[in-house]
């Protein structure tokens, strides 16, 4: 089948995305986006060259977007076949401006590289702004909440216990999931407390720190775990197989649910980078120890912080409280 020249260079930007090592998820993000982006401009605006392709086609895809709600099929049946859209329950749903500024982003990156490439001669995204969003607070997960939480696993059984000691890992670490999953036993020095993370978003190593209780609960897990696998993964299936993300976020909610708790595994994450801050930890430190690229991307954590909470954090560093005057 022949491919248009948008749907030649799509190919060609990813073929270039995987040069770079570039994560699957991102590549994945990028090529369905991408897709329906293209698909959109054939079937709508009948272009199918990326010279041909103006702002306000960018300006009219984010309004199509917005009228027509998620997953709705463009154009005809070929673009059924990139989400089947009607078998998900949020079909034809509001996107959000979020997820739009995910969608033009990407966009973004991928006529950045054809204007690089000498492909184009004007880059059509230059003058696109992404939409203003009202940052909503993330809610915390209190003391009390955490332990009901962790009562709701089943410490009797294999996949109870072993998740009881994730979701503690998880708030003791900051760990992302996936990187808490992807642990091998050998990864944990216990000497200094700190784990060796490798499968990061960035694909750069760094090391997470845990507690002196978090330690106790360590060895006690790896020794219940030799009794029932033989596997070096540190958080393993009852198949010896790598959990995966949805398996363990399917398996949270269904125990917060129990206590009426809606969460998700970075909302755990969230929580630590929070009561970090509330202990007295810096930011540069937590920027470090989460893994983000600068310390501007870990300044969201200060925005999630309530007003009784940053008044709490004041009162313990305020100057004149401990100053000897």
């Amino acid at each position: 089948m022949r491919l248009t020249e948008l749907e030649f260079y799509l190919e060609d930007f990813l073929i270039y995305c995987q040069s770079r090592d570039l994560s699957t998820k991102t590549t994945s993000s990028y090529e369905q986006t991408l897709k329906l982006f293209i698909l959109y401009l054939k079937n709508e605006q009948e272009i199918e060259e990326p010279s041909k392709v103006r702002a306000g086609h960018i300006r009219q895809y984010v309004k199509y977007v917005q009228e027509r709600g998620k997953y709705t099929v463009v154009g005809n049946e070929k673009s059924r076949k990139i989400n089947w859209p009607e078998h998900r329950t949020d079909y034809q749903k509001k996107v959000s401006n979020i997820t739009i500024n995910n969608y033009i982003r990407n966009i973004k990156v991928f006529f950045n590289w054809l204007y690089t490439e000498g492909e184009i001669r004007k880059n059509p995204l230059e003058s696109i702004k992404q939409i203003k969003t009202e940052r909503r607070q993330k809610a915390a997960i209190t003391e009390k909440e955490f332990r009901d939480l962790l009562e709701q696993f089943d410490y009797t059984k294999f996949h109870g216990y072993r998740n009881k000691i994730i979701v503690m890992l998880l708030q003791d670490t900051g760990m992302r999931i996936g990187e808490c999953l992807a642990l091998k036993a050998d990864d944990i020095e216990f000497k200094h407390r700190m784990i060796l993370v490798t499968k990061t978003k960035g694909r750069k190593e760094r090391y997470v720190y845990f507690s002196q209780r978090m330690q106790r609960e360590l060895k006690h897990y790896l020794k219940f775990k030799d009794r029932y696998t033989s596997t070096k993964i540190l958080f393993p299936t009852t198949r010896n197989t790598e959990m995966s993300v949805h398996s363990f976020e399917k398996q949270l909610t269904k125990a917060g649910k129990q206590i009426e708790l809606s969460i998700h595994p970075h909302q755990l994450r969230n929580n630590f980078a929070r009561q970090f801050l509330m202990n007295g930890g810096d930011l540069y430190t937590l920027s470090r120890i989460l893994g983000h690229s600068s310390v501007t991307v870990t300044e969201a954590a200060y925005l999630d912080l309530t007003r009784e909470e940053i008044a709490k954090k004041y009162q313990n560093h305020s100057p004149l409280s401990n100053w000897k005057i």
